[in-house]
């Protein structure tokens, strides 16, 4: 008998819970490959109990969940394939802009993920563990029946909430960067382009004449991978394609399709049963819409769709669309180059130069030309990009960039539609305080009093760094909840030398409800001071408490301003959270406009301070650019 006959006929013989530990040790590529090998091999490897295993053994949800997800899928398998896919979305993902609230944290749904934005708020009077945490919708992913992805873009206009149905793109094992695009695509349903027989004529006529020596399918496989990628087009070009994209597809959610979008927290069997039946339903009706292609006009609640199809969008019409809330012509083919017109004065620039006048600042009509002619060779042409399909469709790919950071924030680029992730270490022995901290400044910790009923919430990342020999604790500031921002998100908060104890004593006795506070270590540092300017904040002395309950407090000598902090289980929060309100979708994404203020909770009252700040000023020229651009 051969050795590979005895192998397979001993994993033949195991049990198949014996067989499901011993598999967990291997990645499901690894069972897929096992099951290539023979024929025998094949049918114990479609073991449900392998798979449940597997699916385990990634982490994102518990056996429990698990038994119940199976219920949305055909096996196991095929839960494990979802789950893989979207293993690396789970976590914080951060945008710079507005300073005080973009962050989204992607867990996991109804056999879905979805991604929630935490809206900057304060302290509820339950404090950080029992009060209710504001956030909205960003975006799901769901798995269907195969395991298969389906995306949805979560926004709200006029007055209505929407779907906006994509698809995935690709999700890297190691992705940094998720983005939101536009994808052309062959022979789809989705928002067509009807390109004008000279648009065809002149793309024929190029690639004719540069690859005239090669074969017709040689020239098509050339033109095929020479696809021009969505990050090459301009900015205006990249944006004005998603508000068009996401005013076609857009799926008008009725109220009994709008509601909870992951099960809250276990406490009422009867009722967790009639929710989990409710995302079930919802689950299956989303699934169901996406894959018969309804989302590219308003969803008729009857099942019905209109007799003409309104998704059909000429290429003609796209670059008017584009002239139209720009003020300046678009080229879509090199014979309109000498018919562009010059850029229409609008309001929005009427207001930009009124103010560089003002603050004595040149007029951009000066390098117009200049910078028009480098952003041609800079950027791809639309025309360009729109050829390698007939159609369009929105996609969320999630890929690795080389990113610099300085400490635990990343540096990102202020045009792209994108959230960038980060990284969040698990506590160890020797980093014991990593991960997410929430808290307030005040004492006593954890609830606002009667004297100050109102508290900014605060999540900070802690991370470790080494530095000229000083082993550092850093307090990265990722979400501030006040209405007008103090120090940008990416700022230390605080710096601590874990190698040099502080020698100060911690001044209080007790706090909440007069519980004494044991102190185990205290650490010097530095905390976050008016420095100079927005970007360069100062830092003052002081000191790191950690007590007994496992709770910090970041104390500054001077000031003897404390900061409290504790551990936070965000899914938890969530699951005991309210949903409020979504932003339009693009903005929902990613909300490029830079803003010092609360964008989700209105503006702050106005001051002579503020409205005479230049952050304010060029607040209000960008709204401008922003209200008056279309």
């Amino acid at each position: 008998m051969s050795p590979e006959t005895c192998g397979s006929s001993l994993l033949l013989a195991l049990p198949d819970d014996v067989l499901s530990i011993i598999t967990q040790s291997l990645s499901p590529r690894d069972i897929c490959n096992l099951g290539l090998c023979r024929r025998s091999l094949y049918a114990l490897v479609a073991s449900e109990k392998l798979w449940l295993a597997q699916c385990e053994t990634l982490g994102i949800v518990s056996r429990q969940e698990l038994i119940e997800w199976r219920r949305g899928v055909s096996s196991y398998k095929a839960l494990c394939r979802f789950l893989h896919t979207v293993q690396p979305l789970m976590g914080i993902w951060v945008h710079q802009n507005p300073e005080l609230g973009n962050v989204v944290y992607v867990m996991p749904g109804f056999v879905s993920v979805v991604g929630c934005r935490i809206i900057p708020q304060e302290l509820g009077p339950l404090g950080i563990e029992d009060g209710p945490i504001l956030w909205a919708p960003v975006f799901e992913i769901f798995g269907d029946c195969n395991g298969g992805s389906t995306f949805f873009l979560h926004g709200r206009e006029k007055g209505n909430d929407y779907l906006y149905p994509g698809s995935i793109k690709s999700i890297d094992k190691a992705c940094n960067v998720m983005l939101l695009e536009v994808e052309p695509r062959q022979h789809k349903k989705e928002v067509k382009l009807l390109q004008s027989k000279s648009f065809d004529k002149e793309v024929s006529r190029k690639v004719s004449r540069s690859h005239s020596g090669l074969s017709r399918s040689h020239r098509e496989c050339i033109q095929r991978e020479a696809k021009v990628p969505f990050s090459r087009l301009a900015f205006c070009d990249r944006r004005k394609l998603l508000e068009i994209i996401t005013s076609q597809v857009r799926i008008n959610v009725p109220e009994r399709e709008n509601g909870p979008l992951f099960p809250t927290i276990r406490t009422d069997e009867e009722n967790f049963c009639k929710e989990m039946a409710l995302l079930y339903e919802r689950r299956l009706v989303l699934i169901q819409m996406h894959e018969l292609g309804a989302g590219h006009v308003d969803w008729n609640p009857n099942g019905q769709l209109p007799s003409s199809d309104p998704t059909q969008l000429e290429l003609s019409e796209v670059r008017k669309t584009l002239e139209r809330s720009s003020g300046h012509h678009y080229s879509v083919n090199e014979d309109d180059d000498n018919t562009q017109g010059n850029k229409k004065k609008t309001l929005s620039s009427y207001f930009r130069n009124s103010i560089n006048q003002i603050l004595g600042k040149p007029n951009g009509s000066a390098t117009s030309k200049n910078s028009s002619s480098s952003s041609d060779s800079k950027h791809a042409q639309l025309h360009e990009f729109l050829r390698s399909g007939d159609t369009i469709g929105l996609t969320l790919h999630a890929s690795t960039m080389r990113l610099s950071s300085y400490r635990a924030w990343p540096n990102m680029h202020d045009s792209r539609f994108a959230l960038y992730k980060l990284p969040l270490h698990v506590p160890t022995a020797e980093q014991k305080y990593s991960g997410l901290w929430g808290g307030t400044f005040g004492w006593p910790p954890g609830k606002p009093t009667e004297d100050k009923p109102g508290k900014a919430l605060f999540f900070l990342l802690l991370s470790y760094e080494e530095s000229q020999g000083k082993r550092l604790l850093i307090a990265t500031k990722i979400l501030e909840g006040t209405h007008y921002v103090l120090h940008p998100n990416g700022s230390a908060m605080f710096t601590v030398n874990m190698n040099e104890p502080s020698p100060d004593p911690f001044p209080w006795d007790s706090g909440a409800d007069s519980v004494p506070m044991n102190v185990e270590h205290a650490y010097a540092g530095e905390g976050i001071a008016n420095g100079y300017g927005f970007r360069y904040p100062g830092a003052k002395p002081g000191s790191l408490f950690v007590f007994q309950n496992g709770h910090l407090a970041f104390i500054w000598k001077e000031s003897r301003a404390v900061l409290t902090l504790q551990r936070l289980n965000l899914q938890d929060l969530l699951k005991k959270g309210e949903k409020v309100l979504a932003l339009p979708p693009i903005a929902n994404f990613t909300y490029l406009t830079k803003s010092y203020s609360n964008v989700f909770a209105g503006f702050p009252n106005s001051s002579n301070c503020l409205l005479s700040s230049p952050r304010f000023v060029h607040f209000l020229i960008e709204l401008f650019d922003c209200a008056f651009s279309s």
